[in-house]
């Protein structure tokens, strides 16, 4: 399961990194208009970003090596997002924008993560 995981998010992660930095004005204009954002869609998103995170750790609560350990992560980080979004919306929208500098950490890390995700589905 570990491996099936990685090989799906790896390649999202990566290609999210590569939006960032070759649509940079996008990404930049839809997190500055996050402030006015639909209050339906950012309800969706929430319940996207939670379903899919359950979706892994219900498949997948394994802490036994690193490559578990990265997708067990993947799987908390996309929950943690998603009740943000649904729980408290409004203090989700006020957390620091990802602009400048730090879209380019941003796009860095999801870089990096879907890098070691693909090592795990690919050397593993």
């Amino acid at each position: 399961m570990t491996q099936t995981i990685a090989l799906i998010a790896g390649p999202y992660l990566i290609v999210t990194a590569i939006g960032f930095l070759v649509s940079r004005g996008f990404y930049e204009r839809m997190v500055l208009g996050n402030a006015k954002a639909d209050p339906v869609l950012l309800n969706l998103s929430g319940a996207v970003h939670f379903v899919v995170g359950m979706v892994i750790l219900v498949n997948h609560w394994q802490w036994n090596g690193l490559g578990a350990i990265l997708v067990s992560l993947l799987g908390v980080a996309a929950v943690a997002k998603g009740a943000s979004l649904i729980a408290v919306p409004e203090l989700t929208l006020k957390t620091p924008k990802t602009v400048g500098p730090t879209l380019t950490m941003s796009a860095l890390g999801f870089a990096l993560w879907g890098a070691a995700l693909l090592w795990v589905a690919i050397a593993t």
